[in-house]
C-alpha cells in the first residue's frame, strides 16, 4: 500500500528514505526530517531466495521503491536501510547473515543503488526510530529488548547506539540465566532467549501450547500450569533486565515485539513487581520500563534518523577506510573528509537534479515467526 506527498514543494529540502528490509516483507517511508512525520509509506514482499541473474529480487525491489519515491519528491533523495545481520562498520552492507535473506551478505547498497546508502543492523535501526520519534524520545541512556520467535536488542549509551568492535553489540537475548543448560543458537548457554524466545516454547511448556499465544491464553483462563511456565520466564526476564541495569545504567527500557505487544498487562504487571523485588535503586532511583511505541514503522524512522548527522546520533565516529569521518545529508555540512577510495558522489549524474542532502557525501536465527503478533 502506498501513500502520495500531499504538500510536495513544502518540505522536499529534508525528505529522505527509510528502508526495512525483512525476511517477510520490504517497509518503506518517505520521512520529512524536520517535522519527523512520515509523508508516504509502503510495504512490499521481500521474495527471499528468488532472483534475477546474480541479484537479489529483493534488491530490485528496493531500488524500484526509491525510484518512486524520488518520483514523487522530485530529485534524488538520502536513503537509510536496515536489515537483519551485523552491518559492515562503514555502513556500506550486511557482513554477516547465515541461512537466510540469501544474497543480503556483502551486498553493496551504495553501488548498486548508484547513491550514498546508510545500512545498519535492524534491532538497532528500531530502536533509534524509538529515540528518534517515538518511546524514547529525549532520552540518552536506553535499552531495548524485542520479545518475539527469539529475543533482539540494542542499546543508546550517552547518546550514541552501542555497535561494538564487529557490529555484534546489544544482542541481548544471548546472555546467560542458566549456565547448566543447553546452548542456543549463537552458542550461549542457557539464553534469555532459549528461556523467553516463541521458537522454544513448546519444549519450556512440556508440549502443551503450540505459541506464546496459546500460552498466554492458558495463563488468563487461570490454568495453573500455563502460569507457572508464564511466570518463570517473566521471572528470567526480569533477572535479565535488573542485570542489565547494572551494566548500563540506562534512564529506561522499552519492550516491543510480537510478544509483549500481546501480552500487555499480562507482561508489564509481573515483571514490575518481580524488578521491584530485583533492580538495584540506589537513592531510589528506578528505571522506568515502557512498551514501544513506532510499531512497524521503527526501523524505517531510524534507518532515517541514522542519515542525520549530530553529536548525539554520531558521535565517536573516526575515520573509516573510505574516507568519511562523519556522512553528512540533509543538508548539514560534512564534518571532516580525506578521499575516497570509491563510491564517492561523483557517481550522480550531474544532469539529474540532486538534493541538497546528497550535495556533500561522504542473525541469525532461521525459524519463521509464528502468524499472530505475540509469537513474532
Amino acid at each position: 500500500m502506498s501513500s502520495s506527498i500531499q504538500n510536495p514543494a513544502s518540505s522536499n529540502q529534508h525528505l529522505a528514505i527509510g528502508i526495512d528490509l525483512g525476511g517477510t516483507n520490504i517497509k518503506a517511508a518517505l520521512v520529512d526530517t524536520q517535522s519527523e512525520k512520515t509523508i508516504a509509506a509502503l510495504s512490499k514482499p521481500t521474495r527471499d531466495g528468488e532472483f534475477d541473474g546474480n541479484t537479489p529480487r529483493f534488491a530490485l525491489t528496493v531500488r524500484e521503491i526509491v525510484h518512486e519515491f524520488e518520483a514523487q519528491a522530485g530529485h534524488k533523495l538520502a536513503i537509510g536501510l536496515s536489515a537483519p545481520g551485523l552491518a559492515n562498520p562503514n555502513g556500506h552492507c550486511i557482513d554477516w547473515m547465515p541461512g537466510r535473506m540469501h544474497g543480503l551478505e556483502k551486498f553493496d547498497w551504495s553501488a548498486f543503488l548508484e547513491r550514498e546508502c546508510r545500512v545498519l543492523n535492524d534491532a538497532h535501526a528500531a530502536l533509534l526510530g524509538e529515540v528518534w520519534a517515538g518511546a524514547a524520545k529525549n532520552c540518552h541512556n536506553v535499552f531495548m529488548l524485542t520479545l518475539g520467535t527469539g529475543v533482539g536488542g540494542a542499546i543508546y549509551s550517552g547518546g550514541r547506539l552501542l555497535k561494538g568492535h564487529i557490529g555484534r553489540a546489544g544482542h541481548l537475548g544471548h546472555i546467560t540465566i542458566d549456565s547448566n543448560a543447553p546452548r542456543d543458537d549463537f552458542n550461549t548457554p542457557g539464553s534469555l532467549e532459549d528461556m523467553l524466545g516463541n521458537q522454544t516454547i513448546q519444549q519450556r511448556g512440556a508440549g502443551r501450547y503450540a505459541t506464546t499465544h496459546a500460552l498466554l491464553d492458558a495463563y488468563a483462563a487461570g490454568d495453573e500450569h500455563a502460569k507457572h511456565v508464564w511466570l518463570t520466564s517473566v521471572r528470567h526476564l526480569a533477572a535479565a533486565i535488573a542485570s542489565l541495569i547494572n551494566v548500563l545504567d540506562p534512564e529506561l527500557i522499552i519492550l516491543g515485539g510480537g510478544i509483549a505487544t500481546g501480552a500487555k498487562d499480562s507482561l508489564f504487571i509481573p515483571l514490575q513487581r518481580m524488578l521491584d523485588d530485583f533492580e538495584w535503586r540506589p537513592g531510589g532511583s528506578q528505571v522506568r520500563i515502557v512498551p514501544a511505541e513506532l510499531g512497524d514503522s521503527a526501523g524505517c524512522l531510524g534507518s532515517v534518523f541514522n542519515l542525520i548527522p549530530s553529536p548525539e546520533n554520531h558521535r565517536g565516529n573516526e575515520d573509516t577506510e573510505d574516507g568519511i569521518s562523519e556522512l553528512c545529508v540533509l543538508g548539514v555540512s560534512v564534518v571532516k573528509t580525506i578521499p575516497l577510495h570509491h563510491h564517492s558522489i561523483s557517481h550522480h549524474d550531474s544532469s539529474t537534479p540532486i538534493s541538497p542532502s546528497l550535495r556533500t557525501s561522504p542473525q541469525p536465527g532461521t525459524r519463521a515467526a509464528s502468524a499472530h503478533p505475540a509469537d513474532r
